[in-house]
């Protein structure tokens, strides 16, 4: 059995000292073992800690208790083989859809010290890749041009442009319509299998969840931890016709239950 790409070890976190002394954790007894390769998703109730793993997963949180490594190696600080992507896709309304794709490779090392040098290189990856996620025809377009399911793909496509070997999205398509939301599924679902990138993908849509991951994880209400570790086999390529099925039906269905939104009758 090969080592797992990101393992937690009976991770525990309070937000201070004060907290700490006091018991109050926020996630508590986090053990979590991903393969190389492998989308995850994380489900549970508003509160329960799911954006906290996100920053205990990135290093922007250092844990109170336990351990965690990703790619073999501690996490000390935040980690520069991520990239991240929010509900809101906070593009600068002064650059273009390829200006904001660009800006991490303006910034983060090793990129950073080439960019100049290679700057029509890194520009012809960034229009390949809007391209693949639907946005030809719109990279010298400015954000207030685009509407919101066009702004996230270019999000998207700024968490990928440095190749990260993990992508970390929380709650990316909460604010789109239904079906624009579909859309997006399935142009992560095609770039993820393209390229072979980890994905931890925190959500409230238990559909997306089933659709999207490998395996889903659900935490309890806080303090959160893992309740349910979910394997989804259901074949790949997924297609949405999928999502009427009564096996993926019957998925959805398990994992509410174990969240609690839908409560069986008393005896």
């Amino acid at each position: 059995m090969k080592a797992p790409f990101v393992e937690f070890k009976d991770v525990w976190l309070a937000y201070n000292d004060e907290l700490l002394a006091q018991g109050h954790y926020a996630v508590e007894g986090i053990d979590l073992q991903v393969q190389r390769g492998e989308f995850i998703a994380i489900v549970g109730p508003s509160g329960c800690g799911k954006s906290t793993f996100m920053k205990l997963t990135t290093g922007l949180k250092m844990p109170s208790k336990g351990s965690i490594r990703i790619d073999g190696q501690a996490v000390t600080g935040p980690l520069k083989i991520s990239g991240m992507a929010f509900q809101a896709p906070s593009l600068l309304p002064w650059r273009t859809t390829v200006e904001n794709v660009l800006l991490p490779l303006e910034i983060v090392e090793p990129y950073r010290g080439q960019f100049k040098k290679k700057r029509p290189e890194f520009e012809a990856r960034a229009r390949a890749l809007l391209q693949k996620v639907g946005l030809a025809g719109y990279e010298d377009k400015f954000p207030w041009q685009l509407s919101g399911g066009m702004q996230q793909r270019a999000s998207i496509c700024r968490a990928l442009i440095h190749e990260p070997q993990m992508l970390l999205l929380d709650e990316p398509f909460g604010a789109l319509d239904a079906f624009t939301r579909e859309e997006l599924w399935c142009i992560l679902r095609d770039l993820q299998a393209e390229q072979q990138f980890n994905v931890i993908l925190v959500t409230h849509d238990l559909r997306e969840s089933v659709f999207l991951a490998d395996t889903v994880y659900v935490m309890s209400k806080s303090p959160g931890r893992f309740v349910v570790k979910r394997d989804i086999d259901l074949p790949r390529p997924r297609e949405l016709e999928l999502t009427y099925s009564k096996a993926f039906g019957d998925l959805v269905f398990e994992l509410r239950e174990h969240i609690g939104a839908v409560r069986k009758p008393a005896a």
